[in-house]
């Protein structure tokens, strides 16, 4: 069993936060000892996953229903499966939009590296896009899709 402290520090989180996820109900099971919060391994988990979710750009109501299933039993296997499918297709497509700044973000570091070289954006402007170095060419590709 943890103290709120341990777990603030095992996480990385203020203490007034997990203060409020319990208060949400996100902490269904929490044992208290003549009322302090004691944290047993089944809450590091449940946090575990509230702080991915959490991540994964979910909002608490949200999260909430999750762990309302999860108290419900196996009957809601499906209703969160499909939670975490529909989370991961949201972060697959939000990962595509930052791989395609992050390759628009390397052609520039390129391009100005080579501009500082020749002095001028001259002959660059005369390789974009079908004569560019291959790795360049497919971070430029992939930043104007």
């Amino acid at each position: 069993m943890y103290s709120i402290g341990q777990v603030a520090e095992m996480f990385g989180l203020p203490i007034s936060t997990l203060r409020y996820y319990d208060k949400q109900g996100l902490f269904p099971n929490m044992e208290r000892v003549s009322g302090i919060r004691k944290f047993s391994e089944a809450e590091i988990e449940a946090l575990r996953v509230i702080e991915c979710l959490k991540k994964a750009g979910m909002e608490i109501k949200d999260i909430r229903q999750f762990m309302d299933w999860c108290v419900e039993g196996p009957a809601t296997y499906p209703q969160r499966k499909a939670m975490f499918e529909a989370q991961r297709v949201h972060m697959e497509a939000e990962l595509e939009h930052m791989n395609r700044t992050l390759d628009m973000l390397k052609f520039k570091c390129w391009y100005y590296e080579q501009a500082i070289k020749d002095g001028s954006e001259d002959r660059l402007k005369s390789l974009i896009p079908d004569r560019l170095p291959e790795e360049i060419r497919k971070a430029y590709e992939n930043a104007h899709r």
